[in-house]
């Protein structure tokens, strides 16, 4: 399987819930087999005297139980999932509710319980398997347990803090594998490249139209170093490319290689992925941002929470060397041409649209100022410039917003908290 299937299809199974009951179906097919060899070959002492009838009756319970479980977690979480791609945005199914590691494992111990209980009821004729029973009963308990404490933990994970936390989490994460190096940092000093003439050859979209989920850069360098050319990426991660569109620009000896491989090591998909797309998670926040702002929903405490996130994701961009167009191999020649968002489009993402839609609300405009200072403040001189921008304009648009003076002067106020944490500044 070429590496762009791969990719996808491992991004595919990242965000399914199916997974965790399939393996938990042929994890227990191999443990009710194990077990009840174990019960015929060794002779177990029984806890309590059961009868057949009996143990029958607490397996039933057992399977009656873990069903009901399935039933309800299912069926709660579809209604969750709809309350809250309503109330913030539907990206956070994917990138978030999904990819839920407890969800998954709670699920899977659900279905394998189930199918444990009901695979030692089967095997029950005169005599009582006692190992499988006593594991089928105590994996009862456990399942009960389990299912109070997803009520719990599901009702604390749709909490719209939880979710913006862990989307920013996501987000860090990328940058820090995206973007490894400090800004400022000393670089390989660097020959000069010659300028660029037309390209040999294009390579085009072949297949559907879809998203480009991920690019493997190290197999690409790979081949245009063996080539002896230079290969020219014409979309970014996250672009939608439709058939028939420019993929790829060749130059020099890269217009040797074919098609097909080069083809390959890009990964589509149906909808943008957190991977390897450095500007994705700082969507989706702004997203539940500009949701909570909509006159619909009217949460702009809400948005506040999507503003810390922000804060804290930019600040780290920021902190970080991004990658020029240029991509070098270890010989310190020019591979590829690789686009990725600069500093000013991370912060024209974060503050553009909310201060668009929110800047009329005083906990909004005090939140983006009070962002703004900070990152002044800690960033280097270099991220200042788009910083002071995003300034004036959040003030040229408070000066037509408030016609009273003192609103004006309340709005221009930098407040963390965006409303009552900083009067007396």
């Amino acid at each position: 399987m070429r590496w762009s299937k791969r990719y996808a299809l491992k991004s595919q199974l990242s965000a399914a819930l199916w997974t965790a009951p399939v393996f938990a179906l042929v994890l227990e097919q191999i443990a009710i087999r194990a077990v009840s060899a174990m019960d015929q070959k060794l002779t177990w002492i029984p806890l309590f005297e059961r009868t057949v009838s009996g143990t029958i009756g607490a397996l039933d319970t057992v399977v009656t139980l873990t069903t009901s479980f399935v039933v309800f977690t299912f069926g709660s979480m579809l209604v969750a999932i709809q309350v809250a791609s309503g109330q913030l945005t539907p990206r956070i199914i994917a990138t978030t509710l999904l990819r839920d590691n407890v969800i998954r494992a709670t699920v899977g111990l659900f279905i394998f319980t189930m199918l444990f209980a009901a695979g030692t009821r089967a095997r029950i004729t005169e005599s009582i398997p006692h190992l499988a029973v006593f594991l089928t009963v105590a994996l009862g308990f456990i399942s009960i347990t389990s299912f109070l404490f997803l009520i719990d933990y599901t009702a604390r994970l749709m909490r719209p803090v939880t979710i913006v936390w862990r989307i920013g989490e996501q987000g860090i994460k990328v940058i820090d594998a995206i973007y490894p190096g400090a800004v400022g940092a000393p670089s390989t000093p660097r020959d000069p490249q010659p300028p660029l003439g037309p390209p040999g050859r294009t390579v085009e979209h072949r297949g559907t139209s879809a998203i480009v989920l991920a690019i493997n850069l190290k197999a690409l360098v790979t081949l245009a170093a063996k080539a002896n050319g230079l290969i020219g990426i014409i979309p970014r991660v996250g672009d939608f490319v439709a058939v028939n569109e420019p993929l790829f620009r060749l130059y020099g000896g890269a217009t040797a290689i074919e098609s097909r491989i080069l083809r390959a090591q890009v990964a589509f998909g149906p909808e943008r992925t957190i991977e390897q797309d450095s500007t994705f998670a700082f969507r989706v926040i702004v997203d539940v941002a500009l949701k909570a702002l909509s006159p619909a929903i009217n949460d702009p405490t809400t948005a506040v929470l999507a503003i810390d996130q922000l804060h804290r994701m930019l600040r780290s961009v920021g902190k970080r060397h991004l990658h020029d167009d240029a991509i070098f191999d270890t010989q310190g020649t020019q591979r590829l041409i690789f686009p990725t968002p600069d500093w000013e489009d991370f912060v024209q993402l974060t503050f553009s649209e909310i201060r668009l839609y929110g800047a009329n609300n005083f906990q909004v405009s005090r939140r983006l100022r009070a962002m703004i200072e900070n990152l002044l403040s800690t960033l280097p001189e270099s991220r200042q410039a788009a910083l002071h921008r995003e300034l004036r304009l959040l003030d040229q648009t408070l000066n037509t917003l408030h016609a009273f003076p003192e609103d004006l002067a309340l709005a221009r106020k930098a407040d963390l908290q965006g409303l009552g944490g900083s009067s007396a500044a």
